[in-house]
């Protein structure tokens, strides 16, 4: 019996991998733009930096968590998100004291333990950026700005950004308990696990997909409507920003995030392409983020996108793998070893270069240079050996030329060149 790959965990094959990397190059080339630097955390952390982060009432900790012991008894957890793994690296190694501004990203497999579905897998990858040291709604117009930009460079047009406010801890506790009131009353509508936390994360259940639920809180207080002056305010500047950025938006005032560390702005990019898992990119402000985990008081902001969302958003769009250049179809044992020491050559002088390696007829190497989409290909049998010229074939309209073997390397980096 075969091993197979473990459930909602995919290989990504040549083909395939290409979109990812296109994916993945435009983000460091747009997020460049704005002054971002990558920075790469350990997959696995202890499990108290993700309980104190997230909130030990998420679904995340509650359910879906890959939590084990190591040899040391020590509890670790594969990364079910990026951000908290990139706040305990920058207090760890005090990034604050190099530049009162951080802007990093980060891209990497994340794990959580859920069905896995469309677009939604058990490894997952991500692509987010961070900004911390920075309160003015300036930057939060930034971000978005970025996020808007990445998604016309990677030619995804077919999204629509949604903002809101939840607030901040001067004015949530007053919405939040009008909240679990307005919820107590409807209980027996809601859903096992809305009715189970409803009074530790009411918030939550504005975010559940179930019908009843939806159609229970159809009529539940606002957050953005209990907005203390501060973060009314910000909200209004963030959507000002917005504004003469030309950047289109929606509010949308029953979005919430699943994770307990938002404040203020939170936003989704959302699709209609993907069924009911619709968002492909979100985040939000988490300004006492840092300090909870036992750094510095300082504000932060950030957005996290699901790659393989991205990658199915393509589509058809495709990118295709490099095609060879040249190939070099040998026939015979000593234009097999003469094209060994060719190809070699063009490579490493930057040209792409293939040929066969397992003595096939002139026909079949044809095939597979056509197969490749081979730019070009240079035919070298017993006959150009001797003659000391070879057969180099356009792909593209059939035309052939002789060139000189004497030298070839040379004239062929020059002509790819």
């Amino acid at each position: 019996m075969s091993v197979t790959a473990i459930k909602g965990m995919n290989d990504i094959l040549p083909g395939e991998v290409e979109t990812w990397q296109f994916l993945e190059q435009s983000a460091r080339e747009v997020f460049g733009l704005y002054g971002f630097a990558e920075i790469r955390t350990p997959v696995p952390e202890k499990t108290e930096l993700f309980c104190r982060s997230i909130g030990e009432t998420t679904d995340i900790v509650e359910k879906e968590m890959y939590t084990f012991e190591d040899k040391s008894g020590n509890s670790l957890t594969l990364r079910p998100e990026g951000t908290a793994p990139v706040m305990r690296a920058f207090i760890q190694n005090k990034l604050h004291n190099l530049d009162p501004v951080s802007k990093l990203y980060y891209l990497g497999p994340m794990f959580r333990y859920e069905r896995p579905q469309k677009g939604r897998y058990r490894q997952f990858h991500q692509l987010g950026a961070e900004v911390l040291g920075v309160e003015d709604a300036k930057i939060d117009a930034q971000l978005l700005a970025m996020l808007h930009q990445y998604f016309v460079h990677i030619g995804i047009e077919n999204v629509s950004l949604q903002v809101n406010s939840l607030g901040c801890p001067v004015c949530r506790p007053d919405y939040r308990q009008q909240l679990i009131d307005y919820l107590a009353s409807r209980l027996n509508s809601l859903c096992p696990d809305c009715q189970r936390r409803y009074l530790t994360n009411p918030l939550r259940v504005l975010d559940c997909k179930a019908q009843g639920c939806k159609a229970a809180t159809v009529d539940a207080p606002a957050v953005i409507e209990h907005l203390c002056t501060e973060c009314d305010s910000h909200f209004s500047q963030v959507k000002g920003y917005l504004d003469q950025l030309a950047i289109p938006y929606s509010v949308n005032a029953r979005m919430v995030r699943g994770l307990d560390y938002y404040v203020r702005t939170t936003f989704e990019l959302v699709t209609d392409q993907l069924g009911s898992q619709n968002a492909v990119a979100a985040g939000g402000r988490y300004d006492g983020l840092v300090e909870s985990l036992g750094g510095p008081a300082v504000p932060g902001i950030g957005f996290a996108i699901g790659l393989e969302r991205l990658v199915l958003l393509k589509g058809e769009a495709k990118i295709a793998a490099a095609s060879p250049q040249l190939f070099i179809a040998a026939i015979g044992a000593e234009a097999a070893d003469r094209a060994f020491v060719l190809m070699s050559q063009l490579q490493q002088a930057g040209v792409r270069a293939e040929m066969d390696y397992l003595g096939k007829s002139l026909k079949a190497q044809m095939r597979r240079a056509n197969k490749l989409h081979a730019a070009f290909t240079l035919i070298i049998g017993e006959e150009e050996l001797q003659s000391g010229r070879a057969q180099l074939k356009d792909m593209s309209d059939s035309s052939q030329s002789a060139v000189e073997l004497d030298n070839l390397a040379i004239e062929l980096v020059a002509k790819f060149d």
